[in-house]
C-alpha cells in the first residue's frame, strides 16, 4: 500500500507538472492548384527554410524562429505571415485567387488573418492614380490614408502582441516619407521623360501570341497605347480589368492596344535558363487565355534585354507608353489604365 502511494504521488507530481512551452513553430496546411512542390519561408539572408508540398497540397514542418514578420512564397505568389515559436498554425490557400483565399486556424490565426485583411484593405486603399495628383492634393491624401490606417489599426489592436503592434505602428510612421519620396520620383522620372515626347518611337517586331510577328511600324496611322507587362508581375495583373474596360470603350477609336509581355523565366521553375523562358513563354500564353485578353499580345524576343525596351529605359514594370499615329512619341510614361487622368488624356487627342 505504501509503494503504491508513493507511485500515486510521483504520477501527480508528474501530472501537474507545467509542460514547457514549445520552442519551434508549427505550419501546415493545404495549398489548392499548386504552383510547385514546395513553400519556401524567409527573412531576408537571416532566415530561410523550404517546406515539402505534398502531391494533394498538404504540406507540414516545424521552424525556430525569432519573432517576427517572414514571407512564405509558393513558386509563384508570396505572402507575409508573423511567426512566433510556440504558434501552430495551419494556412490554407488556392492559388488562383492567391491573396483572397488566404485563411489562417490554429494559435497564431488571429495575427496572420489580420495581416491578410490588411494587405487586401490596402491594396483597395492606395489608388494608384495618387501619383498624378497636384503636390498639395497628394499630401492631403497621404493625411487621409494615414488616418484610415490608423484607424484599422486601433480596431484589431487586441489581435496583435506587442511586437507586432510596435511593427505596424513603425510601418505606418515610415508610410508618409516612403510614398512621398516615391512621388517625387515620379515627378522626376516625368520630367527625364519630357525630352523623349515628339521623337520617333523605336520599332519593334515581336511574336503575336495569334501567330506571326507584329511590328509598331504596321501600326502606323492608329494611335498606340502600349503595355509593358509579365505574369509574375502583380501590379501588373492588377492593371488589366481597367485595361479591358478602356479597350472596350475605345474600341471604335482610331487607337491600338498593345500588351508587351517581358516575360523571360522569372516565377518559373526549371534546371536551365532555357527551360525557365520555354515555362514562361506557355504561362504567357496560358494567362492571355484565362484571362481573355484582348488587343494586340506580342512577347518580347530578349526579355528586358531587348532594342525597344532598352530604348525607353524601363527597369520596373507595370510602365505604360502612348506613341501617335505618326509613330512618334506622345508619353514615353503614361498614366496607366486605372488612373482617371489617361481617360482625360485620351479624350483630348486629336483625331483619335
Amino acid at each position: 500500500m505504501k509503494k503504491l502511494l508513493i507511485c500515486l504521488s510521483i504520477l501527480a507530481i508528474v501530472a501537474c507538472k507545467e509542460e514547457a512551452p514549445k520552442d519551434y513553430v508549427t505550419l501546415s496546411g493545404k495549398i489548392e492548384n499548386q504552383s510547385s512542390d514546395s513553400l519556401f519561408v524567409y527573412q531576408g539572408r537571416a532566415f530561410t527554410k523550404t517546406i515539402k508540398v505534398n502531391e494533394d497540397g498538404t504540406f507540414t514542418d516545424t521552424l525556430k524562429v525569432a519573432p517576427g514578420m517572414y514571407g512564405v512564397y509558393d513558386g509563384n505568389e508570396s505572402t507575409s505571415v508573423y511567426l512566433k515559436n510556440g504558434y501552430d498554425l495551419n494556412l490554407t490557400l488556392d492559388t488562383k485567387e492567391f491573396d483572397e483565399s488566404i485563411k489562417f486556424s490554429g494559435e497564431g490565426a488571429e495575427a496572420n488573418n489580420y495581416l491578410v485583411e490588411k494587405a487586401l484593405m490596402q491594396e483597395n486603399l492606395i489608388e494608384p492614380s495618387i501619383f498624378d495628383l497636384e503636390e498639395a492634393d497628394f499630401n492631403a491624401k497621404i493625411v487621409e490614408l494615414e488616418n484610415e490606417m490608423n484607424a484599422f489599426l486601433e480596431k484589431n489592436a487586441t489581435a496583435l502582441d506587442s511586437t507586432l503592434m510596435a511593427n505596424e505602428k513603425m510601418q505606418i510612421s515610415q508610410f508618409k516619407p516612403g510614398i512621398t519620396g516615391a512621388y517625387k520620383q515620379q515627378q522626376a522620372r516625368t520630367a527625364q521623360f519630357a525630352s523623349y515626347i515628339g521623337k520617333p518611337a523605336p520599332n519593334f517586331n515581336f511574336e503575336n501570341v495569334k501567330g506571326g510577328k507584329t511590328a509598331l511600324i504596321d501600326l502606323k496611322g492608329k494611335y498606340v497605347y502600349i503595355d509593358v507587362w509579365a505574369t509574375w508581375c502583380g501590379p501588373c495583373i492588377r492593371e488589366i480589368p481597367d485595361l479591358k474596360k478602356l479597350e472596350k470603350d475605345f474600341h471604335d477609336n482610331n487607337i491600338q492596344f498593345v500588351s508587351l509581355s517581358v516575360d523571360d523565366g522569372r516565377g518559373f521553375k526549371g534546371d536551365t535558363k532555357e527551360e525557365r523562358a520555354e515555362l514562361a513563354y506557355e504561362g504567357w500564353k496560358k494567362m492571355i487565355a484565362e484571362k481573355e485578353l484582348g488587343g494586340i499580345q506580342v512577347i518580347s524576343d530578349n526579355g528586358w534585354k531587348s532594342d525597344f525596351v532598352q530604348e525607353f529605359k524601363i527597369n520596373g514594370i507595370p510602365r505604360f507608353i502612348l506613341i501617335d499615329p505618326a509613330g512618334n512619341i506622345v508619353n514615353a510614361d503614361a498614366p496607366r489604365p486605372s488612373s482617371p487622368k489617361l481617360r482625360e488624356v485620351l479624350n483630348n487627342l486629336e483625331n483619335i
